[in-house]
């Protein structure tokens, strides 16, 4: 789906993808190593676990990793009977699952764990198709395939003299996608060195305005908000 978005549209889904990683950039460290939007890691890290005979390991990587998909499923079944309103519905309630996890977390750290990595499952749903998702935004290996193959297009296209049907710089917005993440990692790991869990305050906020910001755009859309309503900058951010 990359592909089809204008580049305000590519930022607007790489800040969601710049907060999810932020999220696990704070729980890898918190956590001792464990990833709350990459469950390819823990499904790994799982395994591992158990054949060295650390059962909690592998229970706690399990965990998550059941956390995360069971907040794509709470996620789909709020969002299904929807239409345009699936994706600030997806963004508003990951974003309230992230603030209650700020809430919670000194006091249940495990419990915030998991409302973490449900919170990454739900955000998923954000960019749906045909009742499948569109856009990994919090998981980057199908990202950087893709990636390679739009850079491989484009340079057969330079060696072969030919332009047809190949977008040059197609693979930048792949590029920047993963950008995204592993800033907002750096920028979670800069912020709970300073703040602690404290941290997720400020992504639980900016999940927020971000979903506020999708819901305008939806409204507008839908012809139930002045054309003025919004900014021509946020109005063209998300398509």
């Amino acid at each position: 789906m990359a592909k089809n978005l204008r580049w305000r549209g590519i930022l607007f889904a790489g800040t969601i993808t710049a907060m999810a990683g932020f999220v696990d950039g704070v729980g890898f460290v918190h956590f001792g190593g464990y990833f709350l939007s990459f469950m390819s890691g823990n499904s790994t890290r799982s395994s591992a676990a158990l054949m060295t005979g650390d059962v909690t390991g592998w229970i706690n990587a399990m965990s998550l990793v059941a956390s995360f998909v069971a907040g794509v499923v709470i996620a789909t079944l709020m969002t299904s009977p929807l239409a345009a309103l699936r994706r600030p519905v997806a963004m508003y309630f990951s974003a309230a699952l992230l603030l209650v996890a700020a809430a919670t977390g000194t006091i249940q750290p495990h419990a915030t764990a998991l409302l973490l990595a449900a919170a990454m499952g739900v955000v998923n749903v954000s960019y749906t198709r045909s009742g499948e998702v569109s856009l990994g935004l919090t998981y980057m290996t199908g990202t950087l395939v893709k990636l390679g193959q739009a850079l491989g297009g484009a340079i057969l296209s330079v060696l072969t003299g030919s332009n047809r049907g190949t977008n040059r710089l197609l693979w930048l917005r792949y590029a920047v996608l993963w950008a995204m993440i592993t800033v907002g990692s750096l920028g979670g790991v800069l912020a709970y060195l300073h703040l602690g869990l404290g941290s997720l305050w400020i992504v639980g906020a900016g999940m927020l305005l971000w979903a506020t910001l999708a819901l305008l755009q939806e409204l507008r859309a839908k012809g139930e908000l002045p054309a003025d309503a919004t900014s021509s900058a946020h109005r063209e951010l998300i398509e």
